[in-house]
């Protein structure tokens, strides 16, 4: 199935010259970690749980790892699949979100929050029951999502609107709008600063927001990375990682210094990203089906596999209790729908 992404570049200079080769210099001498090889990936599967419904196009998914309850954006079918990882079972399907990309469950509301691109809309569910609560618009194409928990607020990248859409977490009511001033990947809370990061793959560079007064605090363009699309980050070691889908790079980024400080090859179409904060391990999964696994020690990145998980295993998200990694397929071992379960080996 097609990626359902639309690219609108600009390719007009984009930054002064002087800038340019200034942060192009910085990538340049910082420390790059080499491609990671083509395996063996540090992990080892557990095995497989049936999904239902057809062999299309899944996206992002999110874990309430207390209640064990996973949910997975299954785009192709417009719905979102609730799977119970400790019993291993499907408790349901919840249909009616057109197309849905984005999916985030907030534990501590027992809320999930999925984005309908069908509809530009956010959609709110209840945890407990699948119960659609409130839907609340978005700008054009909404992809991603993060919880800002301080404001009790949900922000969506509308992805080929170039802007944020700023949600109230309880009622859907609309707070504001962020124009990013090209096409928008991922966004992430950082809490420890208090402010929204987000992968502006249109302009190839990471923005930080500040989330009380919805402006711009600051950019950086990020030389060497085209399609800035994937992001997470590592809030206490002060570092973000940025996939750029077009040219398969996975950038650090010190959040500190404000300066990128790594650069590695992953796998081709970068796509989803999942950062295990106890193991300090990054899992960067591809559009190829290619999955490349960081380890972070001393706030860098070090290659340790990378190879093949499965055609279409570009969305991952780990347990942080059990270190286990999760990947949705269209196809599994028997040809049908399936959640893959990893684990790193003993």
């Amino acid at each position: 199935m097609p990626r359902h992404r639309t690219r609108r570049r600009n390719l007009a200079v984009r930054w002064a010259l002087p800038a340019l080769i200034s942060v192009a210099a910085l990538v340049a001498g910082c420390a790059q970690s080499p491609p990671p090889g083509t395996g063996p990936l540090p992990l080892q599967p557990v095995g497989e749980i049936a999904l239902p419904g057809n062999g299309s196009r899944f996206d992002y998914e999110s874990l309430d790892p207390e209640r064990g309850l996973l949910f997975i954006a299954h785009l192709g079918a417009s719905e979102v699949i609730e799977v119970d990882i400790h019993t291993r079972r499907v408790v349901r399907t919840i249909p009616d979100i057109a197309q849905v990309h984005g999916v985030l469950v907030v534990p501590e509301l027992r809320r999930v929050y999925a984005t309908a691109t069908g509809d530009d809309q956010l959609v709110i569910l209840d945890e407990d029951t699948g119960a659609v609560l409130a839907r609340g618009p978005t700008g054009s194409y909404p992809d991603g999502i993060a919880y800002d928990p301080k404001r009790g607020t949900v922000w969506t990248t509308n992805e080929s609107g170039g802007s944020e859409t700023v949600l109230d977490a309880v009622t859907a009511a609309v707070r504001g709008t962020v124009d990013l001033g090209g096409d928008v990947g991922n966004v992430a809370y950082d809490r420890v600063a208090d402010q929204m990061l987000v992968a502006v793959q249109g302009r190839d560079d990471l923005a930080a927001i500040d989330p009380q007064t919805l402006t711009i605090t600051r950019r950086l363009p990020m030389p060497g990375c085209r399609g800035a699309h994937g992001l997470a980050l590592d809030s206490v070691a002060r570092l973000a990682f940025v996939a750029c889908e077009d040219n398969a790079t996975l950038i650090t980024v010190d959040l500190d210094g404000w300066q990128p400080t790594g650069a590695a090859s992953v796998g081709a179409g970068p796509d989803v990203l999942a950062y295990d904060q106890g193991a300090h391990r990054l899992y960067v999964a591809a559009e190829s089906g290619n999955l490349t696994v960081f380890d972070q020690q001393d706030r860098r990145l070090a290659g340790i596999g990378s190879g093949r998980l499965a055609d279409n295993a570009h969305v991952v998200t780990v347990d942080p209790g059990t270190h286990h990694s999760y990947f949705p397929v269209p196809s599994g071992a028997d040809g049908r729908p399936a959640l893959l379960e990893q684990e790193p080996p003993p």
